[in-house]
C-alpha cells in the first residue's frame, strides 16, 4: 500500500530538524523506511515480482548511504534514529 500525503506529512512532522524541513537526512531516511515497509509487505504476496525487488534494492542501498553519512557527521542523531526506527535488532 503505497503512502498517503497525509501519512508522509506525519513522518516529516516527526523528524523534521525545524518548520518546513523536509530533505534533511533524517527525513529522508524516515521516508526510505516507510517505503522498503511497504514493499515488503508486498513481497510477501507477489514473491516473483523482480522488477519491484530491484526498486526495493536501490531505496535501501540509498538508505544505507544516508545513514553512513548521519553516523559520520553526527553520531548521536544516528542513534536516536535507529532506535526511533527499530533498524537495528
Amino acid at each position: 500500500m503505497a503512502t498517503t500525503v497525509q501519512q508522509r506529512e506525519e513522518i516529516i512532522k516527526k523528524f523534521q530538524r525545524s518548520e518546513g524541513d523536509t530533505g534533511s537526512s533524517e527525513v529522508q531516511v524516515a521516508l526510505l523506511t516507510t517505503r522498503i515497509n511497504d514493499l515488503t509487505e508486498h513481497f510477501k504476496v507477489h514473491a516473483k515480482d523482480h522488477h519491484s525487488r530491484r526498486g526495493l534494492l536501490k531505496l535501501v542501498s540509498q538508505r544505507r548511504r544516508l545513514l553512513d553519512y548521519l553516523k559520520r557527521t553526527d553520531n548521536a542523531k544516528y542513534a536516536d534514529l535507529i532506535k526511533t526506527l527499530g533498524l537495528r535488532k
